[in-house]
């Protein structure tokens, strides 16, 4: 019995329920990995030393907790939506105080400044959207977040693009005498 050769019909149905095992398999590590993706890259972005890489790790962050955050304005819960967009600006601040120290010559080293002015720009735009479908009570935290990204965004202009002249100075207008 145990020499017996299997015929084609049974060995095409062993293949097959091999290959559908394989794919539900792959499909449920997918989907797995794809919820703690945000977890995951949180994790990373917060072991990073390195003010470049960090910068890069953010790039993914970012689309994570922006999915996150539609997902909950998708759901009226945005609790979470403020909590996430929270997070998203203390990351920011972290790359910014991370690269000002470690590449202080904005001239030299740009690009790590201009990646992250850019993810600035985007993150305010995302701000400015929740702020328009967010409930009144809702608002004052958004609005925190909107300021200090605002500030932060700022200060990278202002790094970036340096005054070269010095500022004019105010001459004090000459008193008129009264005759």
């Amino acid at each position: 019995m145990y020499w017996k050769k299997r015929t084609g019909k049974s060995r095409g149905r062993a293949r097959r329920q091999c290959l559908w095992t394989v794919c539900a398999a792959l499909l449920l590590c997918g989907a797995a990995a794809g919820l703690d993706r945000g977890a995951d890259l949180q994790a990373r972005f917060d072991k990073e030393t390195h003010a470049g890489s960090k910068i890069k790790i953010m790039e993914k962050l970012t689309d994570a907790q922006f999915e996150v955050e539609r997902k909950a304005i998708g759901a009226n819960d945005f609790s979470t939506v403020g909590l996430t967009l929270e997070k998203f600006r203390d990351n920011l601040r972290a790359c910014l105080e991370l690269l000002k120290k470690q590449d202080p010559d904005v001239d030299r080293h740009s690009n790590g400044y201009r990646q992250l002015e850019l993810q600035m720009r985007r993150g305010i735009r995302e701000v400015e959207d929740t702020m328009q479908v967010a409930p009144p009570e809702v608002q004052p935290p958004l609005q925190i977040v909107h300021k200090d990204l605002l500030d932060m965004d700022n200060e990278l202009i202002r790094l970036l693009f340096p005054r070269r002249t010095p500022e004019p100075e105010k001459v004090p207008p000459t008193p008129e005498a009264k005759p």
